[in-house]
């Protein structure tokens, strides 16, 4: 079994808890991290971004000037895409789809991937519980400074509002309940803290 750190208010290690193998000493697997990290992004992308092409941009159609005589490049109408404000060639369309399958094995073995490198590195805890009295940004800023945190992703096993609400304005900070924990946002933050019924959670639904 894997041990991790408990920390205490103060952000000192106050004990140990045993942790899964299966989740927290799993050999690192870069190209699989890797792929379910560029798939979680690519699945999160809307995809309607548009562009015009020369058919759908708003131009006259009229030629700008004579075929021969000028001494200028010939031209046929100024919506040509070689023109400032002229269609795009290729145009984006609305109905591209960025979304990539990955099976459910693999992405387990990704998070249990993901949360061993943090523990090797020691940037993964275990905390009691972590709640705030008061919906104030204030008071989390200070709970967090006191512990020695910064960069801080927190796990809970149910959301408290008044520390959803006071960890909005910090950009930071995030909380999230144990099912909503992706591979983007545990690599994002310096530190992961976990409260204990957030680890049993953990471990129910990826060991």
């Amino acid at each position: 079994m894997a041990e991790l750190k408990v920390l205490n208010d103060a952000g000192q290690q106050s004990s140990t808890v045993q942790a899964p193998d299966a989740l927290f000493a799993r050999e690192y697997n870069e190209a699989l991290v890797h792929q379910v990290v560029v798939a979680y992004q690519a699945n999160a992308r809307q995809g309607t971004r548009a562009q015009k092409d020369r058919t759908l941009v708003k131009h006259t159609t009229r030629k700008p000037w004579r075929q021969k005589g000028t001494g200028r490049a010939r031209a046929g109408m100024s919506s040509s895409p070689l023109w400032r404000g002229g269609g795009r060639i290729f145009p984006n369309s609305p109905d591209e789809n960025f979304s990539q399958k990955v099976n459910r094995k693999m992405y387990r073995a990704g998070i249990a991937a993901i949360l061993s490198q943090l523990a090797r590195e020691d940037r993964v805890a275990v905390v009691e519980s972590f709640s705030i009295d008061a919906p104030k940004t204030k008071l989390l800023s200070s709970k967090l400074k006191e512990m020695g945190l910064d960069s801080v992703l927190v796990i809970t096993d149910e959301l408290d509002e008044n520390l959803f609400l006071s960890s909005r304005n910090l950009h930071n900070v995030l909380v999230l309940e144990a099912h909503e924990a992706d591979p983007v946002s545990l690599i994002r933050f310096g530190k992961v803290l976990i409260t204990r019924n957030a680890m049993s959670k953990f471990e129910e639904m990826w060991a």
